[in-house]
């Protein structure tokens, strides 16, 4: 698993998953101990140091679910819930034809559509910069900026505020680097 995946995978369960979910008991405790940081591959330490301040996953969950949870929730992780997001059924079509195995959770969730991007850079196909660059540019980046900005502004702690900004930079940062690859790929 490389950079790019490992970064994808982590926001993508940070977002996708509760805090107090037993899966992500071996993440928060990296970012407890300090430890993520070594791993991380972007130079975003002082965002790291931020989560790691404010890592306990029992006091985060109120947070999650409300921001996260349900039909009221303040700010919905589904593309298909804004203005300028993705269409459920083609986000879905996009990664079924990726070959990408889906349940029946929303595919145009943010959390999973991260996933998405990590799965689609463990397949390693011949086109995975051009179906990773059509996955950001069609499905995240035209709302991903609105729900994080959301996110930042409705959240009651530090840990989901610096989550955000530790996310856009990523992004961004992803994003750029599929642009180096695809010109790469076309030289």
């Amino acid at each position: 698993m490389n950079e790019f995946s490992i970064i994808c995978r982590i926001l993508g369960s940070l977002y996708n998953r509760q805090p107090q979910d037993p899966l992500l008991v071996p993440l928060f405790t990296l970012l407890r101990e300090g430890k993520l940081q070594q791993q991380w591959p972007l130079e975003q330490d002082e965002l790291l140091t931020r989560l790691q301040q404010n890592s306990d996953p029992q006091a985060l969950a109120a947070d999650y679910n409300a921001l996260f949870v349900g039909s009221d929730c303040k700010v919905p992780q589904e593309g298909s819930r804004w203005e300028n997001g993705p269409q459920e059924s083609a986000v879905r079509a996009f990664l079924q034809s990726r070959g990408m195995p889906l349940s029946e959770a929303p595919a145009d969730r943010f959390g999973s559509l991260l996933l998405a991007a990590s799965w689609l850079e463990d397949q390693s196909q011949e086109d995975e910069v051009q179906a990773q660059i059509a996955l950001f540019d069609d499905f995240l980046l035209p709302w991903c900026g609105q729900f994080l900005g959301k996110v930042e502004a409705w959240a009651d702690t530090p840990f989901y505020r610096t989550l955000a900004a530790l996310s856009r930079e990523a992004i961004q940062a992803m994003r750029d680097e599929l642009a180096e690859e695809g010109e790469e790929g076309e030289g």
